[in-house]
């Protein structure tokens, strides 16, 4: 069923807590009312704003003038080893569910808040594996058409962490479909930090459980598994995505800087650590400025641990250290979360 109400604020909506009120909050349960509602703001000329979990966003203080629409939608089929959900249904306890149910290729993405339908607009990722590798299709509603499409994976535009759906708003991600393999083993373990972990090589598997626990444990001990009573964990988790270096650019940095962590790219690129950067450009951890602070756990999350912080605080600790990182190595980081209403400038 709809629920509508008016001068929502959507802090209360966002795992950062920032974000003013929406002009009109509607709450949709079904994939016709998403739709529906949709439409209506359109005809209505209202900007259109989808939220699912709130995780992934940074909101302006003065809030979004026209239509948000929270994602509330619920249902999970398998079959066949293809898996749908709803772009509604929370992620983590997806994932859980495929661990309990014995599909294996979404377990080391465990802990990580959000909702279904949020997942491949990010290309979300973490511990070595990202969602592109198990989606088969995404069906949409096309606002530019008025149609509802199934779009194959190759057709999402995946990359790391972006996709066609990311700063685009023509499509509103209605479900997602998964191709998990029926196993009570993980993936091979690509990530070495979570190989340690769990005492293999990488490359070697291990019960899916023992996966999915060793990454939660990973996690909290970043502050990036909700929890009330942490506040590093009040953050839209990692704020800046690691850079991607040309050959060129790789250069540059080896001149300015030594012992840095280097990942070849397939395209022939280097990706380098974000964390990395902030930290030996003097960011540390724990690092304020006002209310808002780099979590004491996690150089990339930027958090809100009182909740007395306004979004255009956090932006200043944001640009405080993009600023740093660019005068340190001359590499300009880039914001993982969605803006909305705001900018780093």
């Amino acid at each position: 069923m709809t629920v509508r109400c008016q001068d929502v604020r959507l802090s209360g909506y966002t795992t950062l807590r920032l974000g003013g009120p929406a002009r009109t909050f509607v709450e949709v349960t079904t994939e016709d009312e998403l739709i529906a509602e949709v439409r209506a703001a359109e005809l209505a000329g209202d900007p259109v704003l989808i939220l699912g979990g709130g995780s992934n966003l940074v909101i302006s203080d003065a809030g979004f003038p026209g239509t948000v629409i929270h994602v509330s939608t619920r249902g999970v089929t398998v079959e066949d080893g293809l898996v749908t959900a709803q772009a509604g249904e929370d992620w983590d306890a997806f994932v859980a569910r495929c661990v309990r149910e014995g599909l294996s290729g979404v377990e080391c993405l465990s802990g990580i808040p959000g909702r279904v339908g949020s997942t491949p607009i990010q290309n979300v990722g973490a511990y070595g594996q990202d969602v592109s590798e198990t989606i088969t299709e995404v069906r949409a509603y096309d606002r530019r058409t008025g149609e509802i499409l199934t779009i194959p994976a190759a057709d999402c535009g995946f990359t790391y962490r972006h996709s066609v759906f990311k700063g685009d708003d023509r499509y509103v991600v209605l479900a997602v479909t998964f191709r998990l393999a029926a196993s009570p083993d993980s993936a091979p373990i690509k990530y070495a930090e979570l190989a340690r972990a769990l005492g293999v090589e990488p490359g070697g598997t291990v019960p899916l459980q023992d996966a999915r626990d060793a990454v939660l444990a990973l996690r909290s001990g970043k502050g990036m598994v909700l929890d009330a009573a942490d506040p590093d964990t009040r953050s839209a988790g990692s704020f800046f995505t690691n850079p991607i270096l040309d050959e060129r650019q790789l250069k540059e940095f080896a001149d300015r800087a030594e012992g840095f962590p280097a990942f070849p790219e397939p395209d022939g690129r280097t990706k380098t650590s974000a964390a990395w950067l902030i930290d030996h450009a003097g960011f540390p951890k724990g690092h304020a400025n006002g209310p808002v602070r780099i979590s004491t756990k996690h150089t990339l999350a930027l958090t809100n641990p009182t909740e007395e912080a306004t979004t255009e605080e956090l932006l200043a600790l944001a640009r405080e250290v993009r600023d740093g990182v660019r005068a340190a190595f001359g590499i300009t980081l880039v914001n993982e979360p969605v803006f909305v209403g705001v900018t780093l400038g």
